[in-house]
């Protein structure tokens, strides 16, 4: 089992709710999460019958959609619609319903819509209590007009990937983060109610109902799919309990290794990653670069902002060659940013970085988190625009940072050389660099790139006795203007207790 999987697997496990009473087609489904709040959480305790239960890995994979019964079920002109089996790491049910002019209409849960592997199942029993579907797949024509590709799939908690053109899946998305990076147990929320409403041309409304321990939330999406999928979310939130921990429009990744810490992982590819910088643009409007690591130990950092005006997960190399992986095509793999739709006040854009060995293990998060707690019996809404795309950060008139590297300085013992390219900038550039915690920053130089596509800044890094230094870097005029944006590096003592 790898992380994903694993992760999956704890949100359908940790956070599993049976759909109230209440929730009858004819009710709002916002009404259906706000009257929740009001219940104690109640887990389902119904276990998988078969065909569905004690499914490994292969088995679950021999349980396929039926077209035209749970798979490529049309949903108005561009847009079709498959349904997921239980089992595995999925064995909570999500009831499903549609808006049809003639009112709603839930999708009725059978073994009969799904064929089975006779390789893994004999005998299929034409019910199965307590089962239900796990989840949907979204399908539109992305790449070619005659080919309904995949473009969103929600399933595990109450995550969600989605893709736009000439894409692959890479990181995903989630409604809400409870406890991610704290010191306690991480709580996973999970869809209990997913609705389709009417497509209107290439545009779909979708909305969901999520539960847990300490809330109850709801989903109202609106996903235009294309070169760049957009989706207009608003989440509201009904707590249970005060909440300080929790996460808006979290998103999660892999990182495992890169030029910046080349040695992590004894790997042929230079880049094995889903998203390798966060970039942020704060409510001053400053510009913020940081690139992702792979940490020996759990790493959390805090960008504490004021009404932020976008944050996202990107992957830059967008070449084959950065990455030399046929199969997993990582230089194909989505950015995403948030940006939200209204001020969400004051509080901090969250980074969490774990240690990995593998690149099947998701362990980077990002989110926002207000800095008041959300307090148990009110709402809290949050609309944010999110994008999945395979451009650059924006910068504005500022000069894009390229890439940035690190290696050991061989014959300087304690010493690490960074080296940082800027898209060509002035030659009047000032190079400002700092450390914090009185680690040593040495030998500050810039100058072109032979071929003049950058302006390289190179330094040495002394840590001393630290474990843990934070690095600033930006390019500025001589009248302090800025240049480029500022990039941001978190430090840590590598594995082997050196720099």
């Amino acid at each position: 089992m790898n992380r994903r999987d694993l992760l999956m697997s704890t949100a359908a496990f940790a956070v599993t709710t049976a759909l109230p009473a209440m929730a009858q087609p004819e009710d709002s489904l916002r009404d259906v999460a706000k009257a929740l709040q009001q219940l104690p959480y109640t887990p389902n305790t119904t276990p998988l019958a078969p065909p569905f239960a004690g499914l490994d890995y292969n088995a679950y994979r021999g349980i396929r959609p039926l077209v035209g019964k749970s798979a490529q079920l049309p949903h108005g002109n561009r847009f079709s619609v498959d349904l997921m089996p239980p089992g595995l790491y999925f064995p909570d049910p999500i009831k499903v319903d549609k808006v049809t002019p003639e009112g709603l209409r839930e999708i009725t849960f059978s073994p009969a819509l799904f064929d089975f592997d006779d390789r893994y199942f004999d005998d299929i029993p034409q019910t199965s209590p307590g089962a239900g579907f796990s989840g949907m797949r979204l399908r539109y024509p992305l790449n070619a007009p005659d080919l309904m590709d995949e473009v969103l799939v929600m399933q595990g908690g109450s995550y969600f990937r989605a893709i736009g053109e000439a894409m692959v899946y890479g990181l995903s998305a989630r409604t809400v983060a409870l406890g991610t990076g704290g010191d306690g147990t991480e709580e996973f929320p999970r869809f209990l109610h997913l609705r389709l409403h009417p497509s209107q041309g290439d545009t779909v409304h979708l909305e969901g109902v999520i539960d847990s321990p300490s809330l109850s939330a709801h989903l109202d999406m609106v996903m235009r799919p294309g070169t760049d999928t957009e989706m207009e979310i608003t989440t509201t939130i009904f707590p249970r309990v005060d909440i300080s921990d929790i996460g808006i429009a979290p998103l999660t990744s892999m990182y495992l290794k890169g030029p910046m810490l080349a040695a992590v992982s004894d790997d042929f590819r230079p880049h094995v990653h889903d998203s390798d910088v966060l970039a942020i643009t704060n409510g001053a409007g400053e510009r913020l670069w940081r690139p992702i690591a792979n940490p020996r130990n759990v790493e959390t950092s805090v960008f504490m902002d004021d009404n932020p005006a976008r944050f996202g997960l990107y992957q830059m190399p967008r070449a084959y060659e950065d990455y030399q992986d046929t199969e997993a095509r990582y230089h194909d793999r989505p950015s995403a940013t948030v940006e939200p739709l209204e001020p969400w006040g004051p509080g901090a854009v969250m980074l969490v970085e774990l240690p990995t060995q593998t690149e099947f293990l998701d362990n980077i998060v990002a989110f926002w988190r207000p800095r008041d707690p959300l307090l148990a019996g009110q709402e809290h809404a949050y609309t944010y625009k999110l994008t999945w795309t395979l451009s650059a950060p924006d910068v504005g008139d500022l000069a894009p940072i390229i890439q940035g590297r690190s290696g050991r300085e061989h014959d300087r013992p304690g010493h690490r050389r960074f080296v940082v390219d800027v898209a060509t900038v002035a030659e009047d550039a000032v190079p400002v660099v700092s450390a914090n915690n009185g680690a040593e920053v040495l030998g500050v130089s810039s100058f072109p790139l032979p071929d003049g596509s950058a302006t390289r800044v190179t330094f040495l890094f002394a840590p001393g006795d630290l474990d843990v230094a934070e690095i600033r870097l930006s390019l500025r005029g001589v009248d302090e203007t800025p240049l480029s944006p500022v990039w941001l590096h978190r430090w840590t003592r590598a594995r082997d207790g050196d720099v």
